[in-house]
């Protein structure tokens, strides 16, 4: 079921508040060549829902709720939901200053794709660049039965040539806020990314839901050349930042003389209306950093980490790194006026040269034309971790049973050859674009190259549909000295983190008995803490190739990523699916034979 209050269609940079039922008729006249959604049913000729969602009952969902085990159980809609994107490469000027950007359909962010817990959704990609291929990740979905669209090039596909397309298509078998961005080398920090929405219920009523609201940092380079400096080690600090894909720059004071600079930016202004509860969901997708958001004067109450409805708490700020997700809700209830949202760079976890300026304006009279005079009265957050576990309590109770039969240990280190690459194993991640994972698995392969680092696992029964639920456990054991904190992220899987432990040494015979294991945090991006381990548990449950990586740009172009290939006897995909598979990548080898594309990083 749908809900009847109204959601916020997001497309690139403009935002529009549109009931549901009127959704298509909106949209189509203007995008028709963008989006596409199947007809809606007449409302009146549907059976009465148990459980409206509603704005004082959010946690209802027709026959589901809020408490419905979403592991298990999916929605049956019978409904699917079509968009196309086209893969685009070309100027912009998102803060006023001209350069090359890449982008889904003209815009950053790119569109926001929306659905509900358990349609299907079907996304034609159109490769439109020149001279780069690509590939879409659809981050922190699971993809059950659905590997070979997981968008990773090298181990769910090829990439997809210039001038041919791929359609994505899957079920939605989770709710909440995620994104959706290339997984080919640096280009997500080139602009290529957008929001997905998948309406469900939540642990907390609201008003109006505001969308995606994307934090990250911004260079005036292109990161393919800033990638000359950053494979040295190093990585370079950026200009500035973004809130949404704009923002401001002052070229008379810090860019005097660029032919480039134009100081047509703005600031990200979002209008109040007193009393109103609004859902914001917050993603950041930087390069290299970490975010302590904020908004001056007002509170926030976290009702989802990622793509997982936690307990509600509330604060007056949220620390936000690289690839995760937090649904805030956000009351006006201050005192009428202007009121700076601020994204809160952390210094100390990356350096970026213009921390301060990266804010958005909050106004509760949209005809405001000042900036706010509101001072902040966070206190500066020198932490580079996670939000405490405490605090990150999952609604739907679940626990983690017998974890240490099958704890996989894998050791962070680096080394400097041609350039600084991290290392799992001693082995930095090096992919083939052309001979995807996945090409391996479906001919029959059981060896894979070791620069793929691939780290089989396989349920002691034999088979993933096993009636007792059979656990595999990552330690990540951070022995380079460097002391960086690491987000890592985990394809094709929530998982459970049983450990964050800065500045130590994992111990097989001890550490496991200080593991939480009753209810911990569940997500799909936990940070690895400096010179210490991070230990998470995940159900071998959903077979496929899913890459484990860190989610600093730089750090997973040098190769900072390993492979999980689960269950590998029990992958199984459809004939039309497979072609489909073998169709991409025959269009890439043919394309690569007559444009030789020089990979200088890992491939992903």
């Amino acid at each position: 079921m749908r809900p009847q209050s109204l959601l916020l269609v997001a497309l690139g940079a403009s935002s529009l508040h549109i009931p549901i039922q009127d959704l298509e008729s909106h949209l189509l006249p203007k995008h028709s060549s963008n989006l596409h959604l199947s007809p809606l049913p007449d409302r009146n000729l549907r059976p009465r829902q148990s459980c409206e969602n509603t704005p004082t009952s959010r946690n209802c969902w027709g026959d589901f709720s809020i408490d419905t085990n979403y592991y298990d159980v999916t929605p049956n809609t019978g409904r699917t939901v079509e968009y196309w994107l086209s893969v685009q490469q070309g100027p912009c000027a998102p803060d006023g200053v001209q350069r090359t950007c890449m982008t889904f359909n003209g815009t950053i962010p790119g569109p926001t794709l929306f659905a509900d817990w358990g349609d299907t959704i079907v996304i034609h990609v159109t490769n439109n660049m020149e001279t780069n291929g690509t590939a879409i990740h659809w981050h922190g979905l699971r993809q059950s039965s659905s590997v070979l669209y997981d968008g990773v090039p090298g181990v769910t596909q090829c990439p997809i040539a210039p001038g041919t397309s791929l359609t994505y298509r899957f079920r939605v078998t989770q709710y909440g806020s995620t994104w959706y961005h290339s997984h080919f080398s640096l280009q997500y920090s080139e602009g290529l990314f957008g929001g997905m929405i998948f309406n469900g219920p939540a642990t907390a009523d609201y008003d109006e839901d505001l969308g995606v609201l994307f934090l990250q940092d911004w260079s005036h380079t292109e990161s393919f050349t800033l990638w000359n400096t950053a494979k040295l080690g190093a990585p370079p600090s950026l200009e500035t930042g973004l809130v949404n894909g704009t923002n401001t720059w002052d070229c008379t004071t810090q860019d005097p003389g660029n032919p480039s600079c134009t100081s047509g930016g703005s600031k990200k202004e979002i209008i109040f209306t007193p009393g109103t509860k609004y859902r914001v969901r917050l993603v950041n997708v930087a390069i290299d950093g970490k975010f302590q958001f904020s908004i001056d004067g007002h509170s926030l109450t976290v009702i989802a980490n990622d793509l997982v409805p936690i307990v509600p708490f509330t604060t007056d700020s949220l620390e936000i790194t690289i690839g995760q997700r937090y649904d805030v809700i956000v009351e006006a209830n201050a005192t009428p006026g202007d009121y700076w949202l601020r994204a809160g760079w952390i210094q100390t976890c990356s350096m970026n040269n213009n921390p301060a300026n990266m804010t958005a304006i909050i106004r509760y009279d949209a005809s405001s034309t000042s900036n706010p005079t509101s001072t902040s009265t966070v206190t500066p957050s020198t932490n580079c971790l996670d939000e405490p576990a405490a605090n990150l309590v999952p609604h739907l109770s679940l626990d983690v049973t017998n974890p240490t039969s099958n704890i996989t240990r894998e050791d962070l280190s680096f080394v400097f050859d041609s350039y600084f690459k991290w290392t799992i194993n001693t082995s930095s991640l090096l992919l083939d674009w052309a001979h995807p994972t996945l090409e391996n698995i479906l001919d029959g392969t059981s060896i894979f190259p070791t620069e793929y680092n691939v780290v089989q696992v396989q349920p002691t029964t034999g088979t993933s549909n096993g009636s007792i639920p059979e656990w595999a456990v990552l330690v990540i054991q951070d022995v380079s000295n460097i002391g960086l904190a690491h987000p890592i992220h985990l394809h094709g899987h929530d998982f459970w983190i049983l450990s964050q432990t800065p500045a130590a040494q994992f111990d097989p015979a001890t550490s496991p008995g200080s593991f939480d294991l009753t209810n911990p945090p569940r997500r799909d991006v936990a940070t690895l803490p400096g010179n210490g381990y991070l230990a998470i548990a995940f159900l071998l449950d959903n077979p496929g190739a899913w890459l484990t990586h860190c989610h600093i740009a730089w750090h997973a172009s040098q190769g900072l990523s390993l492979e999980f290939v689960e269950s590998q006897e029990d992958i199984v995909v459809s004939a039309g699916d497979e072609a489909v598979f073998r169709s991409t990548c025959d269009a890439w080898r043919s394309w690569e034979l007559s444009n030789p594309f020089e990979q200088d990083d890992s491939g992903i």
